[in-house]
């Protein structure tokens, strides 16, 4: 005898799976750069790059009332922060931080996926809510909704664009599962200083043109900052790039304005292809100044995806 199928019950098993996906949370938009922030053990001295050399305008700390942010566009800035009492870390960077317009739609989204989100978001006094994470390899990474009604940022004639941030990472695919998978980012560009072993890799926001870059040392099992590296090449590697459609052009403003004092390079090509200048705030983090478009021909890998506009 041929069993009786109870289509009824095969409906409502088959309506299961696409009921409990239309529950899940869809990821907000991941479209920017909001910041970088950095320790500095002199702020006198970072106001002085941050404001006279870079051009930024300095705001207070919505975030910590001890810092400042020193803006180069509303939405967009350094966060300066002064050493934490008893830090001996010879690491600058704090976290870094993408602006999103739903703060709290990513949290639910992040733990829903299984990332460890606090309870509930915190909200600054100008309206502005966030919340942090940490990524796989202990980086902390904030998600920042600005306020309503950002501050009045004028144009900067430098650059008003805090186009990419790049940090230190030991295991690419670790970090990969985070960033890539969870969070959309995709494939911008890679290389580094040989032409077979990518040590760079470049990654964009999944809803825009910023990225962020890996700046992988060390080897897949390790973590941390190795015993044997020094705070200068730390600060190299933890960076952040403010883009220029001329360096030739940032490179005359900065010399004319007596702004490069105490800086040792000049404008090169990267590996990249593109125009670069890089110089260094008083505790040694790079701040890359860097040309939108490649001049040619990169190495290693192409581009893979269009570069920022402007």
């Amino acid at each position: 005898m041929r069993p009786r199928i109870h289509w009824s019950a095969v409906l409502v098993a088959l309506a299961l799976p696409a009921s409990a996906i239309a529950r899940a949370p869809a990821r907000p938009p991941l479209a920017s750069v909001s910041h970088i922030a950095v320790y500095s053990s002199d702020v006198a001295k970072s106001e002085r790059f941050y404001v006279h050399d870079l051009g930024a305008v300095k705001l207070p700390d919505p975030e910590d009332t001890t810092g400042a942010r020193y803006h180069f566009a509303p939405t967009q800035f350094v966060e300066v922060l002064p050493l934490p009492p008893g830090y001996r870390s010879i690491n600058r960077l704090a976290h870094i931080a993408f602006d999103t317009p739903d703060a709290e739609g990513m949290r639910k989204y992040l733990s829903a996926k299984g990332v460890k989100v606090p309870a509930r978001l915190t909200t600054a006094p100008d309206g502005g809510r966030w919340f942090a994470v940490t990524d796989p390899e202990g980086t902390t990474v904030q998600f920042m909704q600005p306020p309503a009604t950002p501050p009045a940022v004028p144009a900067n004639p430098l650059s008003s664009h805090v186009m990419h941030a790049g940090f230190v990472i030991h295991n690419r695919p670790n970090e990969d599962r985070f960033y890539k998978q969870i969070l959309g980012f995709k494939p911008y560009w890679e290389g580094g200083m040989r032409d077979d072993h990518p040590t760079w890799i470049s990654l964009q926001l999944p809803d825009g043109r910023d990225w962020i870059e890996y700046m992988v040392i060390g080897t897949p099992d390790a973590t941390g900052i190795p015993a044997d590296m020094s705070a200068a090449n730390l600060g190299v590697l933890n960076h952040f790039a403010l883009g220029v459609p001329d360096i030739r052009a940032a490179y005359t403003l900065l010399w004319n304005g007596e702004r490069l004092d105490g800086q040792q390079q000049t404008p090169k090509i990267g590996r990249d292809a593109k125009w670069q200048l890089n110089l260094l705030d008083p505790d040694g983090t790079r701040a890359e100044i860097m040309e939108l478009h490649a001049i040619g021909k990169p190495c290693c890998s192409p581009f893979v995806a269009a570069d920022p506009e402007k």
